[in-house]
């Protein structure tokens, strides 16, 4: 009986062995399906992830994000003096000191001009700097120039002089260059020569440089305009040395070359007395000198050119003789007028009785005129 017992005890402790056996093995297989199901779960949510991360780069997720403000948080009273001073700062950017600059003219007063130059800040010009016939017009345009964005009171200096002043010094170096005539007008004499307005500034004008003919009264020139020629540059002391004679002399070569042309024997001129010497005169042809002798003034005596003619008196003479080689021009007076001992045949006979005028008393004798340019002399007996 016993052993029957042991035997079923047996058997039991047999299926129970393999029941549990058939748990753990249901178990294994159930924690492994579990922790498939885990790995897959957690493969998809990494995969979910990714496509998160990576939409959560894309540009279109900011798409209906608002731009934030923080205008809102008040600034200090240094930040606004800051922003005001870079802002102010930044009107500079286009324009430095010393230049010019256009600017508009917004109001004119008694002293000042104002104008506008796109600042802050209004500049102004002393009226001064203007000509009154030359007073720019309210709303008009000019150029200035910029000396200093501020001075010890903080204002702006501006100055319209200086403006003109660099722009017809340009002006003037380029006529200097070229070699072109400038107009200018004498307004004023100095020690060693003249003072020329050539229009904002001014020139010296040698004494020398004056005329071609020698100058008696420097103040017959004052207030009258001329053309100079530009002979001297001084661009650190701005100073400019001009000439009234390089030009007579360059249109007295072009009228003297024409007039030699022109020059024969016996041909009348116009001219204009230049220099009274004791043998005679010279006289100005339009660009060539010639000498009338003192013996052909008159066919009557003189003992002085002046009793005949005066300096700077225009006259008609004759030529009487040309030089070529020497452009040596001989002119005559008398030549214009009949030669009086011509008609003496016709006029006295011998042994008529005439009256006449004594001229001249020598030791061999006397001369006596009978007509202007009709002289006899008579011996002494």
């Amino acid at each position: 009986m016993n052993d029957k017992l042991n035997k079923e005890i047996k058997e039991n402790d047999n299926e129970l062995t393999a029941v549990e056996s058939n748990k753990e093995e249901a178990v294994v297989e159930e924690v492994t399906i579990e922790v498939s199901e885990q790995k897959n779960e957690e493969k998809k949510s990494s995969k979910d992830n990714k496509k998160s991360i990576k939409d959560y780069l894309s540009k279109d997720l900011f798409a209906d994000i608002k731009r934030i403000s923080f205008t809102d948080e008040k600034p200090s009273e240094d930040d606004k003096h800051e922003a005001l001073s870079e802002e102010y700062q930044g009107t500079f950017n286009d324009i430095s000191e010393n230049q010019i600059i256009s600017a508009k003219v917004i109001g004119i007063s008694d002293s000042d001009v104002m104008v506008d130059i796109g600042f802050k800040s209004e500049g102004l010009i002393s009226r001064s700097e203007f000509d009154n016939k030359d007073l720019p017009e309210i709303g008009s345009n000019i150029d200035i120039f910029l000396e200093k964005f501020e001075d010890t009171d903080g204002n702006i200096t501006l100055s319209k002089y200086k403006a003109d002043f660099i722009k017809r010094w340009d002006e003037l170096k380029h006529f200097c260059d070229s070699g072109e005539p400038v107009k200018g007008k004498i307004v004023k004499r100095v020690k060693g020569g003249l003072v020329v307005d050539l229009g904002v500034i001014q020139a010296f004008l040698p004494g020398s440089q004056a005329d071609v003919q020698p100058i008696k009264n420097f103040d017959d020139l004052i207030g009258k305009e001329f053309d100079f020629q530009i002979v001297k540059v001084d661009e650190m002391r701005k100073n400019l040395v001009v000439s009234r004679k390089a030009i007579l002399e360059e249109s007295l070569n072009e009228k003297r070359q024409e007039l030699m042309t022109k020059i024969e024997i016996g041909a009348e001129l116009q001219g204009v007395v230049k220099n009274i010497t004791d043998f005679g005169a010279f006289v100005d042809l339009g660009g060539v000198d010639g000498l009338i002798h003192i013996t052909d003034f008159s066919w009557g005596r003189i003992n002085h050119p002046s009793e005949i003619v005066e300096i700077g008196q225009e006259i008609t003479v004759q030529i009487i003789d040309f030089n070529k080689e020497t452009s040596r021009i001989s002119l005559g007076l008398k030549q214009l007028v009949d030669n009086p001992w011509e008609t003496i045949p016709e006029k006295y006979k011998v042994g008529d009785i005439v009256k006449g005028n004594i001229v001249s008393i020598m030791n061999y004798g006397i001369f006596i005129e009978l007509e202007k340019g009709i002289e006899i002399g008579r011996a002494h007996v």
